[in-house]
Order: C-alpha cells, then sequence, then structure tokens
C-alpha cells in the first residue's frame, strides 16, 4: 500500500497492521507507523486486540473446530473479501 500523506491516518494505519506484523514495512513506512502509534491510543489498541487474536486463533486447529463455526469464519472471510 502506497501513503501520499507525510502523517498516517488511523484508516492507513489499520490497513498496515498484517503488513507490520509480518514485518513486510519498508523502514519508512514502519517508522510512519509507530509515529502514529505514539499518538493514536485507539490505534495502539487495535494493533493489541490483532496480536491478541492471532495468539489465541494461531492455537486453533481447524479439524477441532464445530462445523457451524467454521463455516461461519469462511463466511466472515469472504464477506470481508467482497468489501
Amino acid at each position: 500500500m502506497r501513503i501520499l500523506n507525510r502523517d498516517l491516518v488511523c484508516r492507513q494505519a489499520v490497513a498496515l497492521v498484517t503488513d507490520y506484523l509480518d514485518d513486510a514495512l519498508s523502514r519508512r513506512q514502519r517508522r510512519r507507523f509507530e509515529a502514529h502509534l505514539r499518538n493514536c491510543p485507539n490505534c495502539s489498541r487495535y494493533l493489541e486486540q490483532i496480536r491478541l487474536t492471532i495468539d489465541t486463533v494461531g492455537h486453533v486447529e481447524p479439524e477441532t473446530l464445530d462445523p457451524d463455526v467454521k463455516n461461519e469464519l469462511i463466511d466472515l472471510y469472504r464477506r470481508y473479501n467482497e468489501e
């Protein structure tokens, strides 16, 4: 994602969270992202929620999911990708 503004806005920061956690941002993008986090408690909280979700879901094996839950997650993912 190419950021045109000098300062990140929350929508841009949220879009960069996954790349940040995957260490896929350039050094410049990472500095701007972290600067935004220092001044934005909402985005900092969002990042921590995503980390917690990854930690929690990262321990769930697909075969242990109830079929209804699995289908609901697949449907949610599909709807998200349609946006």
